[in-house]
Order: structure tokens, then sequence, then C-alpha cells
């Protein structure tokens, strides 16, 4: 299973090599993998930022606890949850579904009234965790990408939330960032390259019932 083997391979990269670019043919497979996540329902209802311009990498910087793979990698994927959920949003993927699947409208849309009853059942503060973690999801097939493409990556939680949404301008876009990775490639001089991987074991870290 190539997978397994492309997991042990991947950690968490602390310095990246400022002089190698990611090729826009591999960006491109690795927008495909996130657009290919699952997500609740189907929704997706998250954006992601792909920064490479290096001046605003400069300025997000501050904002990023001075972590320095957020300038030295090539490129910083931002994942931003939706700030809110409308019935317009269900509709649209509803109607996406209908063109997709050759299917009426009509048929779809007590799939598309269940969900929102669903969604409405939930308080704000369910809702904002629930619109969070779908952008989780889309990290994880990311991160698992960039490791098949022999890509460094390093995801990121370490940053000041609000300091981005200013400095990207998202509350203007219905948006909030929720977690970054930065892509790239490894520098030769990170000290972290050798460490061994620390994982609890199976039999720690499952239970068959």
């Amino acid at each position: 299973m190539q997978l397994i083997n492309h997991l042990k391979w991947r950690y968490a990269t602390k310095k990246f090599d400022p002089s190698k670019d990611v090729s826009e043919l591999d960006i491109e497979k690795l927008k495909k993998a996130i657009q290919l996540s699952p997500s609740s329902y189907g929704l997706q209802l998250y954006k992601v930022l792909v920064i490479k311009n290096k001046v605003l990498k400069e300025e997000l910087l501050p904002a990023s606890w001075n972590q320095n793979q957020v300038v030295d990698a090539s490129h910083l994927f931002v994942f931003c949850q939706y700030s809110s959920v409308t019935s317009k949003d269900i509709d649209n993927i509803i109607n996406l579904t209908a063109i997709t699947q050759n299917t009426n409208f009509k048929k779809l849309e007590p799939y598309g009234d269940f969900i929102k009853s669903k969604i409405n059942e939930k308080t704000d503060i369910e809702k904002n965790s629930w619109l969070k973690a779908q952008t989780y999801i889309a990290l994880t097939n990311l991160l698992g990408a960039c490791a098949e493409l022999k890509i460094d990556s390093c995801p990121l939680e370490g940053f000041d939330t609000e300091s981005y949404n200013k400095i990207l301008n998202l509350s203007n876009k219905g948006l909030k960032a929720t977690v970054i990775a930065a892509v790239g490639y490894r520098h030769n001089h990170d000290h972290t390259i050798e460490r061994k991987k620390v994982r609890k074991p199976i039999d720690v870290l499952f239970e068959t019932i």
C-alpha cells in the first residue's frame, strides 16, 4: 500500500528551501485533490486561497507567529470556512447536483430542504464548529497528495485569525481563515528531517468492539 509509505515519508517541515518552487502542474494536482475531498452533505462550504505572492506572505508573517515556513515555502494554502450558511448555499449545491447528474431540480429539492432543516437545528456555536471541521477534512487530502508527489508540507494552526481575515479581506467575502498549510520543498539544513516519527502504537490508538 503506497499510501502508507507516502505518509511515513512526510513530516511537518520546519525549514523550507525558498529557492525551490512547486510547479504549476503540481499545484493544479493539489487543487484537484482538495476539490475531491469529502464534506458534510457534499456542500464544501469553504474556499481555499493559494498564495504565492512573496510580498503578501511577508505581510502575513507577523500574523503567523513569525513562523518562517509561511514565507520560505513555495505556496501557502489558506483554508477559509464560510462565516454562515444560507438557504442559497444549499440551493446552489442542489442545482449543481441536478446539472451534473442530469436530474430535475424539483426531484432533489426535498433533500435540500432536509439539509436546511438539519443545519437550522444547530446553534450558532455548533454551526461554526461544523463549518470549521470541513476545512480540516480538505486539509488532510492536501497533505496526503503532497506526500504522494514528494512535496513537503506543514499544517499550521498557529496564526492570528483576525489578522488574516483583515489582511486577506475575508470578512467582506463572507469567509474566515481556519487553518493554513505551507507547501514546498524541505531545506537540506532542516534539523527535523532525521527525527523519527512519533505516533501512538496501533493497540493503544485503536479498540475493536
